[in-house]
């Protein structure tokens, strides 16, 4: 049950997630589509669709939670509003991948797979962003910024957050 005391399938018209459950009901090997579903729709897996996943599929809530957090590929937390994809490839990483990747850290205070408590940042390291030519290299959202130094990484980071400012 949500806050609002409803189901996420119900309603006179289902969501797309909604209609994956009863689509999947008692299917065997359903458990990944409802997972993929489930993120399509709301970004990430939120308590409310992992229960209702367990329930539809028969497989426990403890065994599901295990699988979400076995593959990278779910999210039990929505993404920031800015997403930093650091690249650790080849060439970004002889090129210093490493100091920008600490950069990250230090100025936003996260790690790799978590999101600033402001819900603003979210840090993805990546294995390659297809910026070779850049390295090092980071992108947030579809914007790359290459031969960054921690300082100029810095910068960009804080002109981000200063726009947030002026927003809000």
């Amino acid at each position: 049950m949500s806050e609002t005391g409803t189901r996420i399938d119900e309603g006179p018209v289902l969501s797309p997630f909604g209609r994956m459950l009863w689509r999947h009901r008692g299917e065997s090997g359903s458990l990944i589509p409802l997972l993929q579903a489930s993120q399509d729709a709301y970004g990430y897996i939120p308590p409310l669709a992992l229960e209702q996943i367990a329930e539809v599929t028969g497989i426990p809530a403890s065994e599901v939670y295990g699988v979400i957090t076995f593959y990278k590929q779910f999210r039990l937390q929505p993404l920031g509003k800015h997403v930093i994809r650091t690249c650790k490839g080849t060439a970004c990483h002889v090129s210093g991948a490493d100091l920008i990747a600490h950069t990250v850290e230090d100025e936003l205070g996260i790690y790799p797979d978590e999101t600033s408590e402001d819900g603003l940042f979210t840090f993805i390291v990546v294995a390659c962003l297809g910026c070779c030519s850049l390295a090092p290299v980071v992108m947030i959202g579809e914007q790359a910024y290459g031969r960054l130094t921690p300082e100029k990484l810095r910068k960009v980071l804080r002109q981000y957050r200063k726009k947030e400012e002026k927003a809000a």
